[in-house]
C-alpha cells in the first residue's frame, strides 16, 4: 500500500494559488461584463422610440439609409390593428414582438398577417431598403434611394424566410415604434443577455406635433382610439386629451430615465429632440450613429444634407421629401391658431418644460420668428455619461 506524506506547507500555499486564481478569474469575469451583456454575435438592435408625428419616419429613413442597418418602420402596427385593444393591454404582445424581430425571427409576425405571407403583408415594407436589396430581393438599388416602384414589382412576392436570413447579414437591427407609451415593458429586453439594445427617444415640440396631427388626422383616428383606451370623448377635446396622453408617454419615460433609473439602463437610452436634428442634421445624427456604433459616410452626409436642405412640398402623410428642416420644425408658428397653441400648451406643460420648450404668451410673440422657443435642454445626451 502507498503512503502519501502530505506537507502542511505545500497544502496551505496551494490552497492560496487556488484562492488567488478564482478571484483573478473573478475580476476578469467582471471586467469582461462591466459594459452589460454582449450578445454572442455582437450584433446592436436599435429602438428608435417616438410618437406620432414627431419626425421619426425621417429618423428611421437615416438609420435606413446605412448600408449595415436592417430596418423595419412600424412592426407594431400590426399589433394594434389586428387586437385593437386598449394601449396598456398590448404592451406585453408589442414586447414579444420586438424581442424575436431584434433576433432576426420574422416568423413572429406570422400571428398578425394572412397565411403564408409576403413581404408585401409588412406596414410599409417598401420603405426598408433591407426588404428591397439583396439577399433579400434581387432588385439592387443603382443610387442611394430606392426605387420604391421597381422594388414593389421585383420584391413583393419574396416570403419572410428569405427576409429573415438576409437580417442576419446585417450588424444592426433598427426598429421604428410611435406605440410604446412607456419603459418598463422594454426591460426584460435590456436585460436580455442574447440582446446588445440600444434605445433612441426622439421627441418634438407639442405644439409642432399637434399642427402636423391637425393635416393627417383621418390616418390617426383608430391609433387615438386605442391611446384613449377607447374612451368616447367629444370630438372638440378629441385631439387636446390625445396629445395630453402622448405628452405624459414622454414624462413618463424620461423620469424613469433620469430620475433613479435601474442600473441596467446605463449607456442604454439617449433623449433627442427633433428641433436640435434640425438645426444641427449631421452634428446631432453622427452622435447617435456613435451611440449605436454606426460609422457615417460620405453618401450619408450627402444624403442628410440633401433631406434636411430642400424646398419639396410634402408627398402624402407618412413619406419622406426634400425639405427645409428648420422651416418645418417652425411652421407652428405661422399656421396653428392661437387659441390651439394655448390649449397644447395647457395639456403639455409638464413635458414641455422637462424638454426645454419655451410657452408662447401672446399672438405676436408666437409670429415673432426673432424669439426662440427651443430652450438649452437640460437633459444628459446620454444616461450614465457627463
Amino acid at each position: 500500500m502507498w503512503h502519501l506524506k502530505i506537507n502542511l506547507s505545500t497544502v496551505f500555499f496551494l490552497m492560496v494559488l487556488q484562492g488567488a486564481a478564482v478571484v483573478l478569474l473573478f475580476d476578469w469575469y467582471l471586467e469582461l461584463n462591466s459594459h452589460g451583456p454582449k450578445p454572442p454575435n455582437d450584433k446592436v438592435q436599435v429602438l428608435l422610440l417616438s410618437s406620432w408625428r414627431s419626425g421619426s419616419t425621417f429618423m428611421g429613413q437615416v438609420f435606413n439609409q446605412h448600408l449595415s442597418v436592417f430596418y423595419l418602420m412600424e412592426p407594431a402596427w400590426h399589433v394594434w390593428n389586428t387586437v385593437f385593444k386598449p394601449a396598456g393591454m398590448l404592451r406585453m404582445a408589442m414586447r414579444d414582438m420586438l424581442w424575436s424581430l431584434f433576433q432576426c425571427d420574422l416568423s413572429v409576425m406570422e400571428t398578425y398577417l394572412p397565411e403564408h405571407p409576403n413581404i408585401s403583408a409588412l406596414f410599409k415594407w417598401r420603405d426598408s431598403r433591407a426588404l428591397c436589396s439583396p439577399p433579400a430581393c434581387s432588385f439592387t438599388p443603382q443610387n442611394p434611394f430606392v426605387d420604391q416602384d421597381k422594388c414593389e414589382k421585383r420584391c413583393n412576392v419574396q416570403g419572410l424566410q428569405r427576409a429573415q436570413n438576409a437580417c442576419n447579414t446585417y450588424s444592426h437591427v433598427v426598429l421604428k415604434t410611435v406605440r410604446i407609451l412607456e419603459l418598463e415593458s422594454l426591460y426584460p429586453l435590456i436585460q436580455d443577455p442574447n440582446l446588445n439594445l440600444r434605445i433612441i427617444h426622439l421627441v418634438r415640440d407639442p405644439r409642432a406635433v399637434f399642427q402636423s396631427r391637425e393635416n393627417t388626422w383621418g390616418l390617426l383616428m383608430g391609433d387615438d382610439y386605442i391611446v384613449l383606451g377607447q374612451k368616447k370623448t367629444p370630438a372638440d377635446e378629441l385631439p387636446y386629451r390625445v396629445m395630453q396622453e402622448i405628452c405624459r408617454s414622454h414624462v413618463r419615460i424620461i423620469e424613469r430615465a433620469f430620475m433613479m433609473p435601474p442600473h441596467f439602463l446605463e449607456g442604454r437610452y439617449k433623449v433627442v429632440r427633433y428641433e436640435d436634428v434640425a438645426r444641427n442634421p449631421l452634428e446631432e445624427i453622427n452622435s447617435l450613429f456613435q451611440f449605436v456604433g454606426l460609422r457615417m459616410t460620405p453618401e450619408l452626409e450627402n444624403w442628410i444634407n440633401y433631406m434636411t436642405q430642400g424646398k419639396a412640398a410634402r408627398r402624402g402623410g407618412f413619406n419622406v421629401s426634400s425639405r427645409n428642416a428648420t422651416n418645418i420644425s417652425q411652421a407652428w408658428r405661422s399656421t396653428l391658431p392661437h387659441d390651439k397653441v394655448k390649449r397644447v400648451q395647457e395639456v403639455c406643460r409638464e413635458a414641455m418644460s422637462l424638454l426645454g420648450y419655451r410657452t408662447v404668451n401672446s399672438e405676436e410673440e408666437q409670429k415673432s420668428l426673432e424669439i426662440d422657443f427651443l430652450l438649452p435642454s437640460e437633459l444628459k445626451e446620454n444616461l450614465g455619461t457627463d
